[in-house]
């Protein structure tokens, strides 16, 4: 159907439109689900891994922490956002009338009430896990908190459910319930990092987020500045995940995270020498030498969770 439209059933004298699955799903933002699922692995991992018999938990685990959870917010996010996506890209799905009339709104709701019923079924941990990551999804977009319209709580709101949460979410489940104190301090440190991403990440909506209030840390430091406090955020926590590897006695891994920050460092002085422009970029290479950074942590922790608990 044009427009992204499926089909239009009539009710009355007045037909209802019915969006697209293919205008649903990336109402969803599927490329956006990589971050919370490599952090929910990085948590199974970190925990000692999946055994033949938690392997289907796991699977629907990942499957809650990306297509669920995540889609969920993305869905909240861009209904409440339809205004400021109208300025800055007016060809999202619910600016553009493909997602019509409450639509937007309904599949929120929708995707709210599946996320928990899965999470519910994982056990107790999983379960109120979840809840704090749909309650802090619907209070960064919604209003009256809305908490987006400041760049700290924002930037640190979406840290904590895209690396912190699904890390320590992954580690329960595998181990059955509140995980080691070293995986709570590998996921609080790597999404104290994730703050400078999110920064780097609301670079491409300057214009409109000042338009409409919304004070993004590009907003309200000016773009330089907010270029310099994403790297020097991103490393410090990673300073000191290599200071744990090695009072914990894994040097070789902690070599591997200290090699990866090196390369995120050399491509740090690029990305300063004009932020706003090279953000995208840095993100697509930066941030990937990162998540390999968590990975590599995760390993590391493993055999050490696995001793403690046997």
């Amino acid at each position: 159907m044009p427009g992204g439209i499926g089909r239009a059933y009539a009710t009355g004298s007045r037909p209802v439109r019915v969006p697209s699955p293919r205008t649903v799903l990336e109402l969803l933002k599927p490329i956006t689900w990589f971050a919370p699922m490599w952090a929910f692995g990085c948590g199974v991992v970190s925990a000692g891994g999946p055994s033949w018999s938690s392997l289907p938990v796991a699977l629907l685990g990942v499957l809650l922490a990306g297509p669920l959870v995540c889609g969920m917010s993305q869905a909240v996010n861009d209904w409440f956002d339809r205004h400021v996506d109208a300025i800055n890209e007016p060809d999202r799905p619910i600016p553009s009338g493909r997602i019509p009339g409450r639509w937007g709104l309904g599949i929120a709701l929708v995707w709210t009430a599946l996320s928990l019923a899965v999470a519910a079924a994982l056990g107790a941990f999983v379960f109120w896990a979840a809840v704090l990551g749909v309650a802090i999804a619907w209070a960064y977009s919604a209003p009256p908190m809305r908490l987006k319209r400041d760049g700290w709580l924002s930037a640190t709101a979406c840290a904590a459910c895209y690396e912190g949460l699904p890390w320590v979410t992954g580690a329960a489940i595998i181990a059955g319930g509140a995980p080691d104190a070293r995986i709570f301090a590998l996921a609080g440190l790597y999404s104290i990092g994730a703050i400078g991403i999110m920064t780097l990440n609301d670079f491409k909506s300057v214009e409109g987020d000042r338009r409409m209030g919304i004070r993004s840390l590009p907003v309200q430091l000016g773009t330089d500045a907010a270029g310099r406090l994403a790297c020097v955020v991103m490393a410090a926590p990673q300073l000191v995940v290599i200071a744990l590897l090695l009072a914990w006695g894994r040097p070789i891994h902690a070599a591997i995270v200290g090699l990866l920050l090196a390369a995120q460092s050399a491509l740090m002085l690029r990305l300063l020498a004009d932020p706003r422009g090279r953000a995208p970029w840095y993100n697509a290479t930066g941030t990937s030498l990162y998540v390999l950074g968590m990975l590599a942590s995760a390993f590391a922790v493993a055999p050490l969770v696995a001793g403690a608990a046997s």
